[in-house]
């Protein structure tokens, strides 16, 4: 039986929500990285612009492997081999340092997603068993810079911070956060100490701070339209992959 979705812009443009010439970008950062594979093997079912559109609808509705199959007309098993081979291809690519005279500022928060592999997560303050998913987004043009692999729900976001490979790709960078990250040398609003009142000047600066770093919130939530961040299902490095494809997707969306 054939399948229905097919790398064309009304599918592509309903399904994971990047225009036609966005899908394209992605396409081709996803054969120049070897998504063709070495060769000489088994030769795939799907072109690769099919492919690339299977693990993008994958990660934006959140189906099942089984309901993917029938859209594509492909088997179950084949479907997994797909999104197995593919979603290392799709990786956030490392941020070039700003420049000097360019310097520019950046936002770090962490953000709760939902798991299902118990090695990954843990009861968190959301109520649910979940990883904590740290993202650097640049202020400006809120892309997202880098993001660090999932830790454990229950650790608070300056633990993550400082086990995480993020300090190093931000060294060098102003990068502002919320309260949590107190003692981590980032930029954090001023503290409320108990009979001690803030002074105006500082009340102005938390309200400029919490101005700019709404936008961290912003991202999040234009992420998790791609549903796999509000539910994984994938096991071990799975969420960690999924975060990845998922930034570079929504870059693709704010690219210029």
């Amino acid at each position: 039986m054939g399948g229905v979705l097919r790398a064309e812009s009304v599918w592509v443009e309903a399904f994971t929500g990047l225009r036609m010439d966005r899908f394209a970008k992605l396409v081709k950062v996803v054969q120049e990285r070897g998504g063709n594979g070495p060769g000489g093997g088994r030769p795939w079912c799907l072109a690769l612009a099919d492919r690339v559109l299977l693990v993008a609808v994958y990660y934006r509705t959140n189906l099942t492997m089984r309901q993917l199959a029938l859209l594509f007309g492909i088997s179950p098993a084949t479907v997994c081999r797909v999104i197995q081979w593919l979603r290392p291809l799709l990786a956030l690519e490392p941020a070039p340092k700003p420049v000097a005279e360019l310097e520019r500022l950046w936002i770090v928060d962490g953000t709760l997603i939902p798991v299902r592999d118990r090695t990954v997560g843990a009861s968190s303050r959301n109520y649910r068993f979940s990883a904590n998913v740290q993202v650097i987004i640049d202020a400006d043009t809120r892309l997202v810079i880098a993001s660090a692999r999932p830790a454990p729900g229950n650790k608070a976001d300056a633990h993550v911070w400082r086990d995480a490979d993020l300090p190093t790709a931000a060294a060098g960078t102003t990068v502002i956060a919320d309260g949590a990250y107190l003692g981590t040398g980032l930029i954090v609003p001023h503290r409320r100490r108990a009979g001690r009142p803030l002074l105006r000047g500082q009340e102005e600066n938390n309200a400029e701070h919490r101005r700019v770093r709404a936008r961290v919130e912003h991202t999040f939530a234009r992420m998790k339209n791609w549903k796999m961040l509000r539910d994984c299902r994938q096991k071990v490095d799975g969420l960690h992959h999924a975060v990845q494809a998922v930034a570079t997707m929504h870059n693709l969306t704010l690219a210029r």
